[in-house]
């Protein structure tokens, strides 16, 4: 097939900036628009001087954006705006990935719950498939819209994934301590999110809750053949702010059954993953570091057994990259019938 036409709906963001950043690099892919209403008319390289000398692309609205000629669009966008697009933009033939929340919640009561707003268009949502490759890569080559998962499901999912296919562990007591680097709050001008108040700090957040939860109940349900709202399974994610830019770790716990005491974990995780391009199981007794894929859209997993009846699996990855943008590009490749490496096969950047 000639070049894929891609335009991005929100580019201004940390993610719009990280797609812009692969898909400019991609050899299959020719961007024809970014959107953001604010900043039409400036340069995308003035914004960001990273993209000096690589595009001359200017930020439009979406009214004069040529989206319905794209074969994919992105929404880089806060959550309920792609839901608001979608239906005339799939008419077209466009096909959408949105790295919001519209299309990852399959129930409509549980998304309005969580995001405040009345979902636009659950027909839509009823068709959508939800994006994490290594878990749902033939349901995705056939999608028209993908939900991009959010970036702390992505390494919970892939941490419990192996055990829970497997029956291995107790599904009522599961643990997600999880760590972000600042940049997963998106790019605004909070208090809370200032380099003094982050800066020489670790801190909880949304610990009476936090609307990604939900998401990785539903998603570890399904990974146990178990209906959505069957409340066997549980699963305690307690998330943290870590003062970097950007990285992503998980410390994820379950009590093994049996069959899970028995099992040879290791084995079982390097089987589980074999052949799959962004998924990096380490050796046993491993500590996988965040700046080992900043920038690189991989996931970095170890399994340790603590305690006899004890898994413990430490998960990271990069939170804009494999967490947001590159995921999404992962599943555009998928979508369109394009090698599902091309444009991801970066090395991370260390130190």
């Amino acid at each position: 097939m000639g070049a894929v036409k891609v335009g991005i709906v929100g580019g201004t963001g940390y993610t719009g900036v990280e797609l812009l950043r692969l898909l400019l690099a991609h050899p299959d892919v020719e961007l024809r628009a970014i959107t953001s209403r604010k900043e039409a008319g400036l340069a995308v390289s003035d914004m960001y001087s990273s993209l000096r000398g690589h595009t001359e692309l200017r930020f439009t609205t979406p009214d004069e954006a040529p989206l319905r000629e794209c074969d994919v669009v992105f929404f880089a966008t806060p959550h309920g705006v792609a839901m608001q697009q979608a239906r005339d933009l799939l008419s077209a033939g466009v096909r959408i990935v949105d790295l919001a929340a519209d299309f990852r919640l399959r129930d409509t009561a549980t998304f309005e719950r969580w995001y405040g707003v009345p979902h636009a268009c659950p027909d839509i949502l009823r068709e959508a498939v939800y994006g994490l490759p290594e878990l749902n890569r033939e349901a995705i080559r056939g999608a028209r819209v993908v939900g991009n998962p959010g970036c702390y499901p992505t390494t919970v999912q892939i941490g419990f994934a192996p055990l829970l296919r497997r029956g291995l562990v107790d599904p009522a007591h599961l643990i997600a301590s999880c760590a972000s680097g600042v940049s997963g709050a998106g790019r605004k001008a909070e208090i809370g999110y200032l380099f003094s108040e982050d800066s020489d700090n670790f801190r909880a957040y949304g610990v009476k809750g936090h609307r990604h939860g939900p998401e990785i109940e539903q998603e570890l349900r399904r990974l146990s053949g178990l209906d959505d709202a069957d409340a066997s399974l549980r699963c305690v994610f307690l998330p943290h702010l870590v003062p970097m830019i950007r990285g992503m770790h998980s410390s994820l716990f379950a009590r093994l059954n049996d069959a899970g005491q028995a099992a040879d974990l290791q084995a079982l995780y390097e089987d589980f993953y074999a052949g799959e391009p962004f998924v990096d199981v380490m050796p046993a007794g491993s500590a996988p570091e965040t700046r080992s894929v900043r920038g690189a859209n991989l996931l970095r997993v170890a399994v340790h057994r603590p305690q006899p009846d004890t898994v413990a699996v430490l998960v990271v990855q990069d939170n804009l990259t494999k967490g947001a943008s590159g995921q999404a590009v992962q599943n555009m490749n998928l979508m369109l019938g394009l090698p599902e490496t091309a444009g991801l096969r970066g090395i991370a950047l260390m130190p």
